[in-house]
């Protein structure tokens, strides 16, 4: 995995051919596959690697995304979130149940 890719939108892309291809949202602190509605817990994942983007016009528009996966289920998937003051409470919360891979 590099560190960095570019832009958001270049980072996914590159991601998903590195197998990052499920779209994890939040549900009650925990990661959703919502393609199968599928409920994992946080202890089910790891953080591979985190990116962070800036805007260039707008401070406000920032956002993290992480590579996550799961060799329990062995699943790979991406997580998007804001940071700062647009950051989502309950993915902060799960985010910080992770375990990051060192």
């Amino acid at each position: 995995m590099k560190e960095s890719y570019g832009t958001l939108s270049e980072t996914i892309n590159a991601l998903k051919k590195e197998g990052y291809t499920i779209d994890f949202n939040i549900r009650e602190e925990h990661g959703v596959h919502h393609q199968a509605d599928m409920i994992l817990s946080p202890d089910d994942f790891k953080i591979d690697k985190v990116y962070r983007f800036e805007g260039a016009t707008n401070p406000e528009d920032q956002s993290i995304l992480y590579a996550i996966s799961s060799p329990k289920f062995g699943t790979k998937g991406l997580l998007v979130n804001g940071y700062g003051i647009s950051s989502e409470e309950t993915t902060n919360t799960l985010i910080e149940k992770l375990k990051t891979h060192t």
